[in-house]
This record gives structure tokens, sequence and C-alpha cells, in this order.
């Protein structure tokens, strides 16, 4: 059962590098040949790439507050994944802080009759240099 005390819990923030070859073998595991993600020198990160986060997130200590929400494994599951940039994405090259922060839980009603509790989970993305917002992932989840 969720936890609805996670409301507003903020993990920890975490640094993410921009690799090219991370890039590249992204782009490879989703079956793209789009040359701006292989052959330009600071290659454009694909859209979805920074689904990679959670691998950088859970290397630090406290930075994924997903945990605290504590969605049953059995009847939870992940609804909704949506990523917004503000401006051009990132580059092979930059270096982003990560924060991700429990936004919202809210419940509805299915067509059957059970309640659904859904929650969201934003994970804003920074540059490390100057602190501007250049993105952020907007992770929805479900338990029936």
């Amino acid at each position: 059962m969720i936890d609805k005390s996670a409301l507003g819990a903020v993990g920890k923030a975490f640094d993410i590098d921009i690799d090219r070859g991370k890039i590249y073998e992204f782009a490879r595991a989703v079956l793209s040949e789009d040359p701006a993600y292989i052959d330009d020198e600071r290659p454009v990160i694909p859209p979805t790439f920074l689904t990679t986060m959670f691998f950088w997130q859970n290397w630090e200590e406290g930075a994924n507050p997903w945990d605290l929400v504590q969605m049953s494994q059995e009847r939870g599951m992940h609804a909704e994944q949506e990523f917004v940039f503000h401006g051009e994405p990132p580059r092979a090259g930059d270096r982003l802080v990560g924060q991700s922060r429990i936004a919202e839980i809210y419940e509805k009603q299915s067509r059957g009759g059970s309640t659904l509790t859904f929650v969201k989970m934003i994970t804003e993305f920074r540059d490390k240099v100057d602190g501007r917002l250049v993105a952020e992932a907007i992770l929805t989840g479900v338990e029936r």
C-alpha cells in the first residue's frame, strides 16, 4: 500500500556526466542509426536517454525518494514516462545535476470500481555550471 506521507519527499542531488560513448551505446540499444547520436563530436542525447538517470541516482545514497512511496511490487506498475526539455537537449560533455521529488499522490476509481493510486515523481536536470533547468523526467506509477 502506498505511503501517502511520501508526498513532497525530495532526494539528494546527484551528478550526471553525459558521455559520448554512452550516447552511442544507448542509440544502438534503441536501434537508432541517426547520425546526430553517432557522428557528431558532441552528439545530442536521444530523447529518452535521461531514463539512464536511475543508474546514477542509485549510486548516491538518499537520492531516490521513490522507495519512500512503498508501492507494491505485485499491484504496482510503471504507467507513464514523460521527458520535457527546456531548450536544446544535453550533449556529450555536458554535466548535469539531477534531483527527484514526489510531486503528486492521488486516487481515481477504475471502471471496475476499485481504487487506483497514482504517484508522480519529477526529476529536474540542471546544468552543473550555471544551474539552468535543462530537462525534467516525469515518472507516473499506479497501484491497483
